[in-house]
Order: C-alpha cells, then structure tokens, then sequence
C-alpha cells in the first residue's frame, strides 16, 4: 500500500491537530493547535472499532483507550444565564438536580406549544420507516420538517426561542450543516441517536481524546502503518487520472510533489481516493465519466460545501467552563467551543508555549457568511478581526449578571486560526478563502453521492461523501466508506480475506412494530400518522416486555 498525501508532515486530513509554529520558547515545545476539535458521539462504530486495534503503550484497546466521557454541555446565551445540562443518563444525585435545573428553565422563551409541537416532530421521526426517512425525508429541509417558519412567524432566526432551542441548536453541533439547507433524514437520523444514547445507562453520548489529536491517535496510527508497510508519500499532490475507455480501467495517476516540482506517473492494481469531492469533480475527466457516468454528478456535490474552522486561545487561566461542549446559542457565526486541559491529564502545558499558557480554549466557527456584532462577515474579516469577533461573541454570551468568565488579559499567547483560512485582499477589500471545506447533507442531495465503488473496475472512493449507513461527513462516516472500499477489493478479487464490518444506525427494538406500521402505509403511499390499531399496540407492549425480561436476564 502506497499513500500520497498533501500535507507535508501531518495525516488524518480535517481530523489533525497541529503544532502552532514557534509558539514555543526557551527550549518548550510549540502549543497544540486544531483544524476543528474532535469529539466521538456514541453511535460512532466505525472509527472506533479501528481505533480499538491500534497499539498504543499500557493501552488494552489501543488508541480507543485515549477516548474519555464529557458529562456536560453547555448553553450559553447573550445576556443570559448560561444552561447546563446532561449528555449522558443520570447517574447520580448531582446529575438529577442539573437535568432538572436544566429542564425547568423559565427564561428561554419557549411556550407549551413549542415543546409539544417538537416533541411530536420527534416522535414522527421516531416512528417513522426508514423507507419514508430515505424517500421523503431527504428532500425536506430540517428547517422545513420541523414547521420553524409556522413557530417563529416572521421573527428573526437568531432571537426566535423555538428556532434558536430547537432548531438551530442541533445543526450547531453538526458539522457546517445549516438548518434551511440540511436534509431531515440526516438531521434526524442523527438526532435520535444522540436522544437514544443518553436514554442508555450503558452508553456515553460525548467523548474526546485525553491529549492533542496527534498525540492520542493519528501518529500512533502513522506507525503502526508504517511497521506493517504502507509507505506515505508526503507533500503529494494528484494532478490526473488516465483511464482506459476499453478496459475500463484506470492506468495510471500523475501526482505532482509540492516540494520539488518534479510530476511523478503512479501506477497501481488498485486506486483509492480519499480526495474531498469538490477537488476530485474536477479530476474527473471525459474518459472516466464515458466509463462511468455517475462521476458526472460529483461536479452539483461539490457545490454543497461550507466553512467549519477551528480557532485555540491560549489563557493565563485554565476555564474550564463546564465538562465537556458549549453552544453559543446566539452567536452569529455559529461557534462552539470546548475548554481542552481538564481532558488532558497527563498533558504537561508547562512544557509548550511561553510558559504562561494554562489553559486553552478550542473554539470552532460555523457560520462565515452571516454578519458578527462587528457588522461583518467571517469570510470578509482579517485574521485579527476574527479572532477579535470570536473572542467578543463568547464574552457576551458569559460575561453576564456581573461574572466575569473570560478576560483580555487572560490571553497569553497568539491566539491560532486555522491555517485553512487563506487571506486574501482584492481591490483593497479582504476576501477569504477556506482551502478544506466540509461537505454538507443539503437536502436532496443523496442522489448525487456515489457508491464505494465505481463503473471503473480498479477506481475506489473512501471518502466523506461517499454512500453510507453513518451520512454525515464525518470521519465515521470516511472510515465506513473506506471499509466499503476494501470489501469492493476482496470482493472482486476472490481473495479469502474477512470482509470489514459495517454496521446500521441503531434503531430501538421497542419501536420496531411503529416502524414496521409506517413502512406499510408508506407502501401504499399514505402519510405518517400517530395512529396506532389495537394489535400493534399489544405487539409493543409484548416488545416492550421481552426487551425487559432479556435484559434482566
């Protein structure tokens, strides 16, 4: 196995984390900086399945050991007390008391009819066939789905309780994904496995990893490759396919290396791309798209990609906030943030930085394209604009009721912007340009993405984009898709090798007869209904019981 790559010195593409360069002085080591944090919901499976079977040192499940539980997550308001609630089921006295405190809130603004109208848009969804999430669903905006225009009538989307509680407050957490533009099905696919998990005693909804993204998982991964092999290509750039229209093959591939300039023709059995799909449209060419004509739709994918970048302040202070994620509620670039020490314990920051660094704060930027309290776009500020506006944003949402949560002076380092975000000035106006955007699930655009495999016999795809049971760009969603990539290869080479698992969201069995129900009508094409017949009742409660009884046992 050969791999080339675009980075010079690190892998793990949006995942990695980075060191910011001579930040650090007197002999320490440079801070950590991000492309985005990371988090693991619960559900993922695939990635960590592979985690699970990378050595690392005094670690009985490898690099999946490094992984540990957040227990909180915050929401934090303009000029409001923040709210804290749960991510996991409670299990202990404190845990009650902050999911009822968070639960008998007064001040967000939400009437009953809020609440019963969402809850009854998720028990729809709940209920509702996979059938109907797939053909239906996926052309319905989640903005759409959940009847927020209907809710809000006519006030703005940041100020209107139902769209900022409910609405945006999952897309905030979604990758780039906006509420107006991203399917139902994956939001809502999505969401329920969010709710299921922190329904489960057994389960953790959140985890991070208890060091830097290099540290805690992808050199590891690096080298265990390495010993088993693989060589890594570094600073590669692919320029060209050559396909052959007769044997529907691809013969060979030229990559360029970024740092001598010399273009190299790579030939191979097999090619795997792991190419973000707004650069590999433009490499397909007129002989892979005669050989096979889905490629084609690569080219309108592409156009559904957004900004979603990281940025690290570097505190005199360790505010650690809460124990694990906080929502900016009403920030208008959409941030998040998660204070990274207090899940570092053995990570000495004594020995990076200036010396003065005692905590960092890793913040993510969502909506660049929307006006910030400055009156400016994102995509339109330059470097010290944006982390100006950043830094503003959260002290409004937690400076509030006279406590001072975060200071200026608290900054004690260069602040790092993600190195993505090129600037750019044209006619004495900045211009921004991200180089790594992420793919959104807009709505409707399942039919575009293509499978693992191709109408190319030798041409595989392992990417974010690709078809998959996880569809959300995501690196679960990547590693599922490169796992299909590899069974497409011992697929049609015969070989005796074990297929790599996939596995299916989880869908609670105690639900299963209302699915199966909405699956029917669907087939006959009616609506959903919360119409449940007396038989089906009596099959989920005969469910609901064995469940019950298994467990136990």
């Amino acid at each position: 196995v050969e791999v080339y790559e675009k980075q010079p010195i690190y892998v793990g593409g949006k995942a990695r984390s980075i060191l910011v360069k001579d930040s650090g002085t007197d002999g320490r080591k440079d801070l950590p900086g991000e492309h985005g944090f990371r988090f693991f919901p619960g559900f993922y499976k695939h990635i960590t399945d592979t985690m699970k079977r990378i050595p690392f040192p005094g670690n009985r499940q490898g690099v999946y050991d490094n992984l540990v539980t957040s227990q909180r997550v915050m929401m934090a308001r303009f000029g409001k007390p923040p709210i804290i609630s749960l991510v996991n089921f409670p299990k202990s006295m404190a845990d009650l008391k902050v999911l009822i405190d968070a639960a008998t809130h007064s001040d967000t603004g939400l009437t009953k009819a809020d609440k019963d109208l969402f809850a009854e848009k998720l028990w729809q969804l709940m209920t509702s066939s996979y059938k109907r999430r797939q053909e239906v669903y996926e052309r319905i905006s989640w903005w759409q789905y959940a009847q927020a225009d209907q809710q809000c009538k006519g006030q703005p989307e940041l100020t209107c309780p139902y769209a900022e509680y409910f609405v945006g407050g999952l897309t905030h957490t979604l990758v780039a994904a906006k509420p107006k533009l991203m399917s139902t099905k994956t939001g809502g696919d999505i969401l329920l496995q969010l709710i299921f998990l922190m329904l489960n005693p057994s389960a953790h909804a959140d985890r991070v990893l208890n060091a830097p993204t290099n540290d805690a998982w992808l050199t590891p991964w690096y080298n265990y490759l390495i010993e088993k092999g693989v060589k890594y290509n570094h600073h590669h750039l692919v320029e060209s396919f050559k396909c052959n229209r007769d044997t529907r093959e691809i013969e060979s591939v030229q990559v360029k290396d970024t740092k001598t300039g010399a273009v190299k023709t790579i030939t191979a059995d097999y090619y795997i791309s792991s190419i973000p799909v707004e650069f590999m449209c433009d490499l397909v060419n007129e002989d892979m798209y005669e050989v096979d004509h889905t490629l084609g739709y690569l080219k309108p994918l592409a156009k559904n990609v957004n900004w979603m970048n990281g940025i690290q302040f570097y505190l005199s202070e360790d505010v650690k906030l809460t124990k694990g994620h906080v929502i900016f509620l009403d920030s208008p670039w959409a941030i998040t943030a998660i204070s990274q020490l207090q899940f570092w314990p053995d990570f000495d920051i004594n020995k990076h930085g200036n010396g003065k660094v005692k905590g960092i704060l890793s913040v993510d930027i969502s909506g660049w394209h929307t006006e910030g309290l400055n009156c400016k776009k994102a995509d339109e500020c330059t470097r010290e604009e944006i982390i100006e506006e950043v830094w503003a944003q959260m002290k409004k949402s937690l400076n509030v009721d006279g406590k001072v949560v975060l200071r200026d002076d608290m900054r004690v380092s260069n602040t790092y912007l993600d190195d993505d975000i090129v600037i750019e000035k044209h006619g004495g106006k900045v211009q921004d340009k991200d180089s790594e955007k992420l793919l959104v699930n807009a709505v409707n655009t399942w039919s575009l993405r293509p499978e693992a495999f191709t109408g190319i016999k030798n041409l595989f795809l392992a990417s974010d984009y690709v078809r998959t049971n996880t569809d959300l760009a995501t690196m679960e969603g990547a590693n599922e898709a490169a796992r299909r990539a590899v069974n497409s290869i011992i697929s049609i080479t015969g070989s005796n090798a074990k297929f790599c698992k996939i596995w299916k969201l989880h869908e609670p069995l105690i639900l299963a007869p209302l699915r199966w129900l909405d699956k029917c009508r669907f087939e006959k094409g009616m609506p959903w209904k919360n119409e449940v017949p007396w038989l089906f009742k009596f099959l989920h409660w005969v469910v609901y019981w064995a469940h019950r009884l298994v467990g136990k046992a």
